[in-house]
């Protein structure tokens, strides 16, 4: 599975757009009020994208376990110390809503955990090169 993302910047546009294989969409992020970069800094994105995962594998891990789930909610934080230093303090919570009882459930919790990619992704330290 091939993800990217692109964001195309001027004074008088402001496009992003994502892609999984061949399933591509536009996300309807505004640019700065000066119209240089988005009004969503990347830092944002990446506690979205840790949210975002995990919420989403919640529902696959369930879904594989059998266990029911009628919501999820997930919350991602992390302290950015100064412009070019990486996050500190990278944490989430989630709550889930279920009619599966609490061992069942915080069981479900470990095993997101475990499998969640974006969070493996920045546990591993995963290189990132500039072409």
């Amino acid at each position: 599975m091939k993800i990217s993302a692109t964001v195309r910047n001027s004074p008088t546009s402001h496009e992003v757009h994502v892609a999984t294989d061949d399933s591509a969409q536009s996300l309807p992020i505004p640019a700065k009020r000066t119209g240089k970069g988005s009004a969503i800094n990347g830092g944002e994105f990446l506690m979205l994208a840790l949210a975002t995962c995990y919420c989403n594998d919640v529902y696959r891990e369930a879904e594989r376990m059998n266990i029911p789930v009628d919501g999820v909610s997930v919350e991602a934080s992390a302290d950015f110390p100064g412009p070019g230093l990486a996050a500190t303090n990278i944490r989430y919570r989630a709550r889930i809503t279920s009619s599966a009882p609490d061992d069942v459930i915080a069981n479900l919790l470990r095993q997101t955990d475990a499998v969640a990619e974006v969070h493996n992704t920045l546990r591993s330290g995963s290189l990132v090169t500039l072409e």
